[in-house]
Parts: C-alpha cells; sequence; structure tokens
C-alpha cells in the first residue's frame, strides 16, 4: 500500500515515509517513470525534515573541517602530510600553530574534497 505524498511534520510521518521509500533501495526504480518520481518526492520530502529536525552545524574554522574530514575519511596526520608536502607543516596546521595558505586550502578542496568556505572560516 503506498501512502498519500505529504509534507512531513512529525516523526510518525517520518516513520511512514522511511517505510515506504525503503521498498526502492533493493531497485531504484528510473527516473522519469511514475515510480522514479516518487522516490524523488520522497528523498527531498525526508531530505527536508531531516534538515530542519537534524541540523548539521558547519565546523567552526578550518582546522575543525580539516579534522571532520579526516576522521570521517579515515584519513591521517601522514596523509594530511603527503598532501601538503611536509610533516611539521601539517602538525603547525593541526596545532592552529599556522594558518592554512590558499594553496593549501585549494589542495583540501579538490583532493579531500574539504568545503571550500569551511576552509576560509576562522
Amino acid at each position: 500500500m503506498t501512502m498519500e505524498l505529504r509534507p512531513i511534520h512529525t516523526e510518525a510521518d517520518y516513520d511512514a515515509a522511511l517505510a515506504e521509500i525503503e521498498q526502492y533501495f533493493d531497485k531504484e526504480p528510473a527516473r522519469g517513470t511514475p515510480e522514479g518520481d516518487r522516490f524523488e518526492i520522497l528523498l527531498a520530502l525526508i531530505g527536508a525534515y531531516e534538515q530542519q529536525r537534524w541540523r548539521i552545524e558547519p565546523p567552526a574554522d578550518a582546522v575543525d573541517a580539516i579534522y571532520a574530514i579526516m576522521e570521517f575519511k579515515r584519513y591521517t596526520q601522514s596523509d594530511l602530510a603527503a598532501l601538503l608536502g611536509s610533516r611539521s607543516r601539517a602538525s603547525e596546521i593541526l596545532n592552529r600553530k599556522r594558518r592554512l595558505t590558499m594553496e593549501q586550502a585549494r589542495l583540501l578542496h579538490e583532493r579531500w574534497q574539504v568545503p571550500a568556505e569551511s576552509l576560509i572560516a576562522g
């Protein structure tokens, strides 16, 4: 039984939408089909509710952003040193003794996909 598509306002609505979208996880419907459209609408509704309900605050500064990416991608300080070309430079940045240069920020953004706005914050 398919649920009526409507905004998600409560946890019960959210749970119903999750139960509804679960059927598409094993076999995602083709775009442009009625099921594909329904899948995309459910994704948008669930995403909007999650964004509103459980907003994730951006990192306070570049170092916090780097640590978050390192944790998420399981990178080490050695990986950062290899990217930046210097173990001491990586250590100084992570210990907040040296700020990132624009070139280092560009490398982190391009190679590690750290959001640029996080790298220029604070």
